[in-house]
């Protein structure tokens, strides 16, 4: 099949974990793994998201931030469940003591998930708002010019955070995490191109996808650039409180910037969507076949790829 189509929207989604991808369809979400045995473990799930089905969870710019929310909790949830099959054997050596933290760590996981998830926020927050206004602000202490230090935070801003990409993406784990990574956009492609999900279809795809988590948190760097450059005030601790404050406006707007683009294919959302795309080829990286064969796994888990080909190609995937 050598006919290039029109991506379609698929309405999947997906992350990748520790030696494997989880993918997500509505509220039903598949992690696969690939366990040091080299078997491939499949586990389906339910999340209905921390607002569940309430009507102003879905509103425009407020429903980013509690997508933003969501999938900080079920991120945490899956990459946990992925660890779990490579921590050291501790509870072989004690069997006894299995059913008792089965029983009681249920309620202790959802505290410590929920605390890592506030920390990882927190952090977060810290670095990429705080830190650049910070530095910012002292280095305006040299310079009179207010829209010049408006804009070299917002250059220290982008910095900090390209840096912070580019320094992780050195470590092993992190790049092998980027291949599974890698993976699962591949797998979207794949199938949002009109292509039947096989290994072959799946590795000549792109790895590169405008509703990437990568290109939302970059949409949410340069948007604050855009608000706190227009948006000013003399009072220190007001600046600081603005930039806290509005956090959840800009994670909305990010959020509708990049629903937008997964909708969409004119020049213009090409060009908005292309600085994510370019910030991908170092949160991305080309996956072996084992990393796609567990991809195409958690997509079949949840998602019925023949049928959304047929509806939306207008095809049945045998006749290719």
């Amino acid at each position: 099949m050598t006919k290039k189509r029109q991506a379609q929207y698929s309405g999947i989604g997906g992350q990748a974990v520790l030696e494997g991808v989880m993918m997500k369809n509505k509220t039903q979400y598949a992690v696969a793994v690939r366990k040091p045995d080299g078997d491939i473990d499949v586990q389906v799930e339910e999340y209905q998201g921390i607002c569940g089905d309430k009507k102003f969870a879905k509103l425009p710019l407020i429903r980013g931030v509690f997508a933003f929310i969501d999938s900080l909790v079920l991120g945490m949830r899956v990459t946990m469940h992925s660890a779990s099959f490579y921590e050291e054997e501790e509870l072989l050596e004690e069997p006894a003591k299995e059913s008792e933290k089965k029983a009681s760590g249920g309620r202790a996981d959802d505290i410590m998930m929920g605390i890592t998830v506030a920390v990882s926020v927190v952090i977060a927050v810290g670095l990429f708002m705080l830190l650049p206004f910070l530095i910012s602000d002292l280095l305006g202490k040299y310079i009179r010019n207010a829209s010049l230090v408006a804009i070299l935070e917002g250059v220290l801003r982008i910095l900090i955070f390209v840096g912070y990409i580019a320094a992780i993406s050195l470590m092993k784990d992190i790049r092998r995490l980027y291949m599974y990574h890698g993976a699962e956009h591949k797998c979207i492609n794949c199938i949002e191109r009109g292509r039947p999900l096989n290994v072959k279809n799946v590795m000549r795809s792109s790895r590169q996808h405008k509703r990437c988590g990568t290109s939302f948190l970059l949409f949410v760097v340069l948007v604050s650039v855009i608000v706190f450059f227009f948006i000013r005030v003399d009072n220190m601790a007001l600046k600081l409180a603005l930039r806290l404050l509005l956090v959840p406006v800009i994670a909305g707007v990010s959020y509708e910037i990049i629903r937008l683009a997964g909708r969409s294919n004119n020049v213009l959302i090409r060009i908005i969507s292309a600085p994510g795309m370019w910030m991908q080829r170092l949160t991305t990286r080309e996956p072996d076949e084992d990393m796609v064969a567990v991809a195409i796994a958690s997509v079949e888990a949840v998602f019925d790829w023949r049928a959304y080909l047929e509806e939306t190609f207008g095809y049945e995937a045998e006749d290719l």
